[in-house]
């Protein structure tokens, strides 16, 4: 059975015209989200590592070395099942960094454009034999369909559409942060097609060449050197070798770095492809050795890497043909189109750019996007060129094992980017330089010489005989052993750049490097303004803009610490946009930072923060348990019900918890990184002024702030820089007193009405008598009519009046209270205070009969609210009446002292207290009264406004001689009073 190349060249348009299709579908929201991101689908397009070498070259692989073809896919298993030590920490540096190809990752950890350029070009190298590889299958598999010699404008007509979906598809976005949903769903089709055709192979040998598994088992019993064919290899060939280039290959090549990295995009979808994507090879690897015996069983004319084919020929059906030659047409056109996607973004990074860059006025978006569709034109073509210049007679598993060998130059550069901080960049460049050489000497110019292209004269044989190694094992180890020489060496003999050692730190999952500097610039026009004069005002706008929505900042954010992070993803974002290098160049020209300036604290708080928040699943060990540590107490201090605020020594916010921000109404976004004195109003004003009075730790406050009026307690303490950091701090708490100075006011209150039930019964008396008087007066005036005994009565009367209204003026101002009121500090005189406390209790009956004597001068003042010093002296002299006996002496003193304060002493001759009890006065609730005759909260009352206002109070007192308590108050002038005599309690 043959088919005409017309129809064959027909499917294969077709078929990638389906492609195209589901590609297409996929972007415009037509296929599911779920489907979409689906973790299956990530494992399918992985499958692009199964190529044309697999779906025909590992038929012919395996009939030369066995089991070894196996090892191609077993190296893939053990990279996959390091995945959390190898593929982890890679993925981490290509979605935090935006790199977007192995280039960029090397460039980004070794800073130095060389790298970039020598990895870009050995990649191109490596990659041309593989993509000459896979033009040529599908060729040949026309030819093996067609039985004659397919002509060289079919393959061009292959390039050419493979060009166009690429240019399409492969295309359409230039950052890195856009992923390529719709290539990503047609690679996986295009896995399930290569896994269909070729399972449908395997079960036609199967069944349809031995007829079942009975056939299959009576033909190797007849056949026994089918299966020794197999094992022989194992024993003997390179599969040690084999194994460490597909180890290498499952995530360097660039179709694989680019499908397993650049578009991913869940990150839970790895750990599910460590195991699901080695089984997805497994079960495509399972047909080989079915389709190998039936092939030779067959005695079929064609190659064994093209047995596929071959089989499904003696079938009767021409569908089982067509379905196995698109399988192949998929696994080749798959492979060159995400090649070439990567290679084109390396080039266009690390060779075009550096090489012209375009002018400012140019729309660099729509220039990036045709230079890289230029370039995937380029490097598909230079495939095609390289098929035309290689004679037919190499294997496809030949050409494809160059490649590996290529690749694997770059293990001892990811080895050092992962685990070793000391490897430089000459290091690197030395080794992949030497590894190149051997490379090209050992495997490129036998290439070809057997092509016929050149004529080395290089005999490498008597070397390879010497060592008993075959060619590849020679090639890999020389290479690889020259290679890390060289790295190793040069590495060691060199220092490694500041550029250098940040960037190795960055690359350390368990280390980072902090913020330095500060950026000149004061807000994100001027980010804007500076970058527009080298990528153009619309570039310049967007990536501003873009910035500014990943950090979900505000257009008006000023804060330095801010700025330096937006600064920062600027960089990340152009990165993905045109490489690491070209990225920082340009940010550190238009953006730059003065390195003199020490980066403030809370910028490097956050920062670290961040970090430790992306690396939280990859901590271990100790550093896990410190972490968890850190995260706790975090927590604890934002879930404080207390109000912390934590500065900088240059007065910048630190930390601002949750309480600080339910208090002030203040967001911690927006108060984190703002000087102290920026913060909204009134507490940039209140926060700052405590801080300045370094002899004050503690200051209670009434503050005005939306209408209402509050009370807070503000502490305050300094921390002192550990040794070495250069930088220190203050942490502030804020207690908020509202509820509790509301609720004392109530208390206050309270108390004052009790003491106004306890002086009822004097008042009544005090009233009585007036009333009584003017009653009298009144029943005179109405028979009296002499005009001088009237006038008399009249003033009597008013004078009697004139008493009742100074009693119940005095308790009217005494029963004012509430929660609303305002105590607003004034100047106040002693002496009147203490006089209308006595008035008031002298109007019970234990005060009528004591004596009172208020020796306060009478310009002597206090700073203080009237009522609430009020209360104090009443409940003062209540309490030393109730402990007097009728006919003793009760006295109050004062003198100013120096330091603008006020000694008040209360000295009564009662019966004193007992020494157990004196400590527990100021206790609430406590009374030394019978039960129903004291509330406990008179000296407690006493304590906290005399707190209140800034003063003190001690009692001292002995049992059975007299109580004294002495106050100090604020006073009004700092010139003390004459020295009194010394008092003592024993001289009363």
């Amino acid at each position: 059975m043959t088919f005409a190349p017309g129809f064959l060249f027909a499917a294969a348009v077709l078929y990638l015209l389906t492609l195209f299709l589901i590609a297409y579908a996929t972007d415009r929201g037509w296929i599911p989200e779920r489907v979409v991101r689906h973790p299956v689908t990530y494992v399918l397009s992985l499958g692009v590592y199964a190529t044309s070498w697999t779906f025909y070259g590992s038929v012919g692989f395996a009939q030369s070395q066995g089991y070894n073809f196996l090892t191609i896919y077993l190296g893939v298993t053990l990279a996959f099942v390091l995945a959390p030590l190898l593929l982890q920490p890679i993925l981490r540096l290509t979605r935090e960094y935006q790199l977007s190809s192995l280039a960029d990752l090397f460039a980004f950890r070794y800073r130095s454009q060389l790298v970039g350029i020598l990895v870009t070009l050995f990649m191109l190298a490596g990659a041309l034999p593989y993509l000459a590889l896979q033009i040529r299958a599908v060729t040949e598999s026309l030819r093996v369909l067609t039985q004659e010699i397919a002509p060289k404008e079919l393959a061009l007509g292959f390039c050419l559409t493979l060009i166009l979906f690429a240019v399409l598809f492969g295309a359409r976005h230039i950052s890195a942060r856009e992923k390529h949903a719709g290539l990503v769903v047609a690679i996986a089709f295009e896995s399930l097609v290569k896994l269909t055709a070729l399972t449908a192979a395997g079960l036609f040998a199967l069944f349809g060449v031995f007829g079942g598994w009975g056939g299959l088992s009576g033909w190797l019993r007849q056949h026994p050197e089918a299966i020794e064919q197999l094992y022989a290899p194992v024993r003997e060939g390179p599969w040690s070798t084999l194994l460490l280039l597909s180890f290498a290959a499952a995530f360097l090549l660039p179709r694989q770095f680019h499908m397993a990295f650049s578009e991913h995009r869940d990150e839970h979808s790895l750990s599910i492809a460590s195991w699901a994507f080695p089984l997805l090879l497994l079960v495509l690897n399972l047909a080989i050795p079915p389709i190998l015996w039936a092939g030779q069983h067959l005695h079929l004319g064609t190659g064994a890497d093209y047995y596929v084919l071959g089989i499904t020929l003696s079938s009767d059906s021409a569908f089982l043909p067509s379905l196995v030659f698109l399988g192949g047409v998929s696994a080749a056109s798959a492979m060159m189109i995400v090649t070439t996607l990567a290679l084109s973004a390396m080039c266009l990074n690390h060779l075009l750019l550096p090489a012209s860059y375009p002018d400012p006025a140019v729309n660099l978006y729509r220039w990036l996007l045709w230079g890289r569709r230029a370039l995937i034109a380029a490097i598909i073509m230079l495939g095609y060129a390289f098929y035309l210049l290689l004679e037919h007679k190499q294997g496809l598993v030949q050409l494809g094992l160059i490649s590996f060998v290529a690749v694997a130059q770059f293990l001892p550069g990811i080895i050092g980017l992962l685990f070793w901080r000391r490897a430089t960049r000459y290091g690197l460049i030395a080794g992949l330089l030497g590894g190149a050489v051997i490379w090209t000497i050992t495997l490129v110019l036998p290439l070809m010489e057997q092509s016929h292209l050149m004529s080395t004269h290089i005999e490498l044989e008597p070397w390879m005989g010497l060592l008993h190694h075959d060619r590849w094992s020679f090639a890999t180890f020389w290479s690889l052993a020259v290679n890390g020489l060289l790295f190793v060496s040069v590495s060691l003999l060199t220092r490694p750049s500041r550029e250098e050692i940040e960037a190795a730190h960055a690359c350390c999952p368990e280390t980072f490097t902090p913020l330095r500097g500060l950026v000149s610039a004061t807000s994100p026009q001027q980010f804007e303004e500076q970058l527009a004069r080298i990528i153009g005002a619309d570039a310049a706008t967007e990536q501003v803009r873009q910035a500014l929505n990943d950090l979900d900042m505000s257009p008006e954010e000023q804060r330095p610490g801010e700025l330096t992070r937006l600064r920062e993803r600027i960089e990340r974002n152009l990165s993905g946009l045109m490489g690491p290098l070209l990225a920082r160049m340009i940010v550190d020209e238009r953006l730059g930072t003065d390195p003199s300036t020490d980066t403030a604290l809370a910028s490097h708080v956050r920062f670290v923060e961040q970090r430790l928040e992306d690396s939280h699943t990859r901590l271990r060990g100790l550093a896990a348990e410190l972490d968890t540590l850190r995260r706790y107490h975090r927590q604890i201090l934002q879930d404080l019900p207390l109000g912390v605020c934590s500065l900088g020594s240059d007065k910048e916010i630190v930390v601002w918890n949750l309480a600080m921000e339910v208090i002030s109404g203040v967001q911690r976004e927006c108060a984190v990184g703002t000087p102290l004195s920026r913060l909204p109003a009134p507490w940039g004003e209140l926060l700052g002024a405590f801080i300045d009075r370094p002899e004050q730790h503690v200051h209670k406050r009434r503050l005005h702030s939306g209408g209402t009026t509050r009370w807070l307690n503000l502490h305050k303490s300094y921390i002192e820089a550990p040794a070495g950091a250069g930088r220190g701090g203050t942490v502030l708490l804020v207690e908020d007193l509202t509820d509790l100075q509301l609720l004392e006011d109530e208390l206050t209150h309270s108390e004052r009405l009790a003491s106004i039930g306890r002086l009822a019964a004097g008042v009544a008396h005090e009233i009585g008598n007036p009333l009584t008087g003017i009653a009298c007066l009144a029943q005179n005036l109405v028979v009296e009519g002499n005009e001088s005994l009237m006038r008399e009565s009249l003033t009597q009367i008013l004078e009697q009046t004139r008493r009742i209204g100074t009693i119940v003026q005095s308790l009217v101002n005494f029963s004012h209270g509430g929660s609303t009121r305002e105590h607003l500090p004034s100047p106040l005189r002693l002496h009147r205070i203490v006089d209308d406390a006595v008035r008031l209790v002298q109007l019970s009956h234990t005060g009528k009969q004591l004596l009172f004597a208020n020796h306060c001068d009478p310009e002597l003042q206090v700073l203080g609210d009237q009522q609430r010093l009020s209360q104090v002296f009443v409940n003062l002299l209540s309490n030393a009446c109730d402990a007097s006996r009728a006919g003793d002496k009760i006295e109050i003193y004062a003198i100013a002292m120096s330091g603008k304060q006020v000694r008040v002493e209360v000295v009564d001759q009662g019966s004193g207290i007992a020494e157990d009890h004196l400590e527990r006065i100021f206790e609430p609730f406590f009374t030394t009264k019978p039960p129903g005759q004291g509330t406990g909260l008179g000296m407690p009352l006493v304590y906290s406004i005399v707190q209140e206002h800034g003063g003190n109070i001690v009692v001292e007192s002995k049992p059975g001689v007299g109580t004294r308590v002495v106050l100090r108050l604020p006073g009004t002038s700092a010139t003390p009073s004459a020295p009194a005599p010394e008092r003592t309690l024993g001289a009363i």
